[in-house]
């Protein structure tokens, strides 16, 4: 059983999820800003034109037309968490669905009320992926993208799963529970995951009790008032077992 550590960094967020449903992501952080505060995390890319994945340090975009690919430091991210993860040990799982994988993140939480990152590395039977195509103005709301969205489904690939389980008190602000992100070794696919089969890997979980959200400042943002009554989308766009949610 591996024991997460409580890491004495924080989970960095730039903009909120509830913006990207109402459609409100027209600014970001540049890939450059992310790389200074941390080599770990999530994104989407600039007008939702797939999705990032950070990892030892690199941040790679995951787009509908080409295989993952590096960004540069000026291109920009609407929404990321990114985070410095800590070396420490690690536990081999295996035969886990994604019930089956969130059940044990769970059981591994220094608490509940803390974030987590989580790296897997190893062997998977099968992982589904999505990756969303470009916008155009006027943006449309998070919940019509992923309507268009573009899944892939792998068998007996080797990669790595990258992403944060978030207390359920930030659903809207974040993804409560497991959001994660695949990339593959050999760099020829990534994205979202929906669904995965982990088969032999090893994961590795870090606890985080500090989380620095920064906002965007762009007109619109500013000029739309987030509410937060979309869960039931949430849960539709983001896929698989959340904080909550039955397993």
């Amino acid at each position: 059983m591996t024991t997460p550590q409580l890491a004495d960094s924080a989970v960095i967020q730039f903009a909120v999820l509830d913006a990207l449903l109402a459609g409100a992501y027209d600014s970001g952080m540049s890939v450059a800003t992310v790389r200074t505060l941390g080599d770990f995390g999530v994104g989407c890319c600039d007008s939702l034109g797939g999705e990032v994945v950070i990892l030892d340090g690199d941040v790679f975009e995951c787009t509908v037309d080409d295989p993952p690919a590096r960004m540069t430091d000026a291109e920009i991210l609407p929404f990321v968490d990114v985070c410095t993860f800590p070396a420490g040990a690690s536990e081999p799982i295996a035969g886990l669905g994604l019930g089956e994988l969130t059940d044990l993140l769970e059981q591994r939480l220094v608490s509940r009320n803390l974030f987590h990152a989580v790296r897997i590395d190893g062997v998977l039977g099968s992982v589904r992926v999505r990756v969303t195509p470009r916008q155009q103005h006027p943006f449309r709301p998070l919940a019509e993208v992923t309507a268009g969205q573009i899944e892939t489904t792998l068998t007996g690939v080797r990669g790595t799963l990258v992403g944060f389980w978030a207390p359920a008190i930030y659903q809207g602000i974040t993804v409560a529970g497991l959001h994660i992100h695949f990339l593959a070794d050999d760099r020829s696919v990534g994205g979202h995951v929906l669904d995965v089969q982990v088969d032999q890997a090893a994961l590795q979980l870090s606890a985080y009790a500090r989380f620095d959200l920064r906002l965007p400042t762009d007109p619109h943002f500013l000029g739309t008032e987030l509410t937060h009554n979309e869960d039931h989308r949430i849960v539709a766009v983001e896929g698989g077992v959340h904080a909550g949610a039955p397993a």
